[in-house]
């Protein structure tokens, strides 16, 4: 990972994040603010989920006592009332904890005050987001935000040694994304993640290229893609256009615009390895502009269906 030159910066939180693959691609660290918005939201949506199954829980006791007062079954409206007292406080437990896994987890890697701002959670290594990280930044949230309120509860609420040490506590861990110039909290910097700003355009608009129909695509080093007439060139199975997403067609966009010629080869030698092939030896750029424009064939008509598939490791989704 690098700062991006001044040049080609939009602002200071974009930097270029090297893939595994070798392939630089040009990201945006999330604000601040942007993430102190989205965890307001999330916490708003726990809460009213707290609120709701609460509610539902003790209407639902109040039905049983109801039901009790006739059948008279003093035992049996004990056992369910402990019963709905263990539901609600493993309900609760998950609204805590489970939340932040289960949507971390999944394939935008985003909760949804996240999404509602346009953020997203990956691997600083450029590499996949594993359960590991998510798992471990989430953890470091209870450290951070609800080891203090714990200390608080044991010392009492009127001892002043603990307010100022809960407070010490919550000064240290709240303010560390203020010093340092990626805004990780410490979740961030144990798990090897970070937060960055979900691209807002859709894939017509994040290509610049035209449709891929009949047409063969020629990149020039100073200006955007051009069109040229087809070409009789390589053609790839849909098994090996799958393999790749969004994320990497934009990726493989960057690398056939710079026309590095060491960059075109390292990702000739990847995307050939990963698909099986060997027969775009001494013609890369050709083989991988012919791939370029079939898979962003595949995604377009993907999305016209309803389907997208935002990188390599995730499936398609609807």
């Amino acid at each position: 990972m690098s700062v991006v030159p001044t040049r080609y910066r939009r602002t200071a939180r974009d930097r270029l994040l090297v893939t595994p693959e070798g392939i630089s691609v040009p990201v945006a660290v999330a604000s601040r603010g942007s993430r102190l918005g989205a965890l307001m939201l999330d916490f708003l949506v726990i809460l009213v989920l707290m609120g709701l199954t609460t509610w539902g829980l003790i209407a639902m006791a109040g039905g049983l006592v109801g039901i009790d007062r006739q059948l008279e079954q003093k035992n049996a409206l004990g056992y369910a009332l402990q019963f709905l007292v263990i539901v609600w406080m493993v309900a609760m437990f998950l609204f805590r904890n489970a939340y932040f896994l289960l949507f971390e987890l999944g394939p935008r890697g985003a909760t949804p005050g996240k999404r509602m701002v346009g953020i997203r959670i990956a691997a600083r290594d450029g590499g996949r987001l594993t359960a590991e990280m998510v798992i471990a930044r989430n953890l470091l949230r209870d450290i951070e935000l609800f080891l203090p309120i714990v200390f608080i509860m044991q010392a009492g609420a009127d001892s002043g040694m603990g307010w100022l040490a809960a407070s010490g506590w919550l000064a240290i861990f709240l303010l560390m994304p203020l010093f340092n110039r990626d805004g990780l909290r410490a979740g961030d910097i144990i798990a090897g993640t970070w937060v960055l700003e979900q691209p807002r355009r859709k894939l017509e608009a994040a290509m610049s290229v035209g449709r891929a129909s009949a047409q063969a695509v020629s990149f020039a080093d100073d200006k955007a893609p051009r069109t040229a007439p087809a070409r009789a060139g390589f053609r790839f199975e849909d098994a090996e256009l799958a393999v790749y997403g969004e994320y990497e067609l934009q990726a493989l966009e960057r690398v056939l615009r710079d026309g590095r010629a060491q960059s075109l080869e390292s990702v000739y030698q990847t995307i050939a390895r990963k698909i099986g092939r060997s027969d775009g030896w001494n013609d890369e750029r050709a083989f991988l502009e012919d791939y370029y424009t079939q898979l962003r064939a595949r995604l377009e008509a993907g999305m016209r269906m309803g389907r997208r598939k935002a990188d390599k490791f995730s499936g398609t989704s609807e």
